[in-house]
Parts: structure tokens; C-alpha cells; sequence
């Protein structure tokens, strides 16, 4: 079982990736429609790590952090 500790720093490396995923989507939008065929790849990481950040922050929560 993962520590509260060790959960908020996933949590902060998590964060990030996730930020940067979500202005990687953005630029991608931006330039639209140069490169559209990559969408779906953006998409799904950015989707992804949304998705694990999401669950870390439960597991965090639900460990009393």
C-alpha cells in the first residue's frame, strides 16, 4: 500500500504531465489544421493522465490526506 507521502509526490508528477498533456491539446487546437491527424494520440494521453490523477487523488483522500 502506497504511503500519503508517497501519493503526493505521484501526485505533483502527475500534475504536471497533466498540465503540460492539457497545453499540448491546446497548441494542437491552435494550429489546427496542420497536424489534426494527431488529435486522437493527444487526446488520449491527455485523457489518460487526467484519469490517473484522478484516481491518485481519490486513493489520497481516501488514505486521510
Amino acid at each position: 500500500m502506497e504511503t500519503i507521502d508517497t501519493l503526493k509526490a505521484d501526485i505533483k508528477k502527475l500534475s504536471s504531465q497533466a498540465v503540460q498533456a492539457k497545453l499540448d491539446l491546446h497548441d494542437l487546437a491552435e494550429d489546427l489544421p496542420t497536424d489534426w491527424q494527431r488529435i486522437p494520440e493527444v487526446a488520449q494521453k491527455t485523457f489518460t493522465l487526467y484519469q490517473q490523477l484522478g484516481e491518485a487523488r481519490k486513493n489520497l483522500a481516501a488514505l486521510g490526506g
